[in-house]
Order: C-alpha cells, then sequence, then structure tokens
C-alpha cells in the first residue's frame, strides 16, 4: 500500500454559534490542511498519483475557503465551521474530485492553530 500526502493553507473568519466561549464571536484563522491519499498501485510513470494533481484539487477545494466567512460559504452552509466540520466537509469535496481506480481520500486534516487539530478519515470497514 502507498500513501501521499499534501499540505495547504487558507486563511479564513468564522464564528461558532451558541459556544460557551470566545469563539462565539467573528475571529480568524490561519489554517493549515493534510490531505492523504492512499492506493495499492502505481502507475505508468511509478507514481500514486501526480503531486501536482492532488494540489491542484487540495488548491481548488480551498479557493472556496480562502478569506471567506466560513458561516456564509456553501461547502459547509447549515454546520457549524469548527476544524472537525472543515476537515469532513474537505475530505468530502475531495474524494468527488480526485475520485479513481488506483487510489482514494483516505484522510483530511484541518489545523487552525499550531497545537490545535482535527482529522477526518476512513473507518476500517469503508
Amino acid at each position: 500500500m502507498f500513501e501521499i500526502s499534501v499540505r495547504s493553507r487558507f486563511s479564513a473568519a468564522h464564528h461558532l454559534p451558541g459556544y460557551p466561549g470566545k469563539c462565539a464571536s467573528v475571529h480568524g484563522h490561519n489554517w493549515e490542511v493534510e490531505v492523504r491519499v492512499r492506493g495499492a498501485r502505481l502507475n505508468r510513470a511509478g507514481m500514486l498519483m501526480d503531486f501536482c494533481a492532488l494540489k491542484d484539487a487540495v488548491a481548488e477545494a480551498l479557493s472556496r475557503l480562502d478569506h471567506r466567512d466560513l458561516n456564509a460559504v456553501a461547502l459547509i452552509r447549515g454546520i457549524a465551521p469548527t476544524s472537525e466540520n472543515i476537515a469532513r466537509a474537505l475530505f468530502g469535496f475531495l474524494s468527488t474530485r480526485l475520485k479513481s481506480k488506483n487510489c482514494r481520500v483516505t484522510r483530511v486534516s484541518a489545523r487552525e492553530s499550531p497545537d490545535t487539530q482535527a482529522t477526518y478519515f476512513l473507518g476500517a470497514g469503508e
């Protein structure tokens, strides 16, 4: 089994309605996102997937979030824009965008600060 990953960043504002603390007010983060893709076979070039193609897909996804109010972004509208939900929404978007017989998205992490991270990943039976 092979696994590759890329990291990228975006900046955005959000607030967490109903949260009993400072995060209920509008504030911003500089998020770092890591996307992992896994598969068993390499292509003719000896790659699981071209890093450029993975980077392009991640850039497309993050362009929908960068410098936006996450509470109003279609990709996550209707759910609290927590790091957990951002990771899950990106996972869903990228899984559809990178659909392949050779590999699949297995993990997306969203880090809102150097010390905090949320990850959404495939379970053992998925």
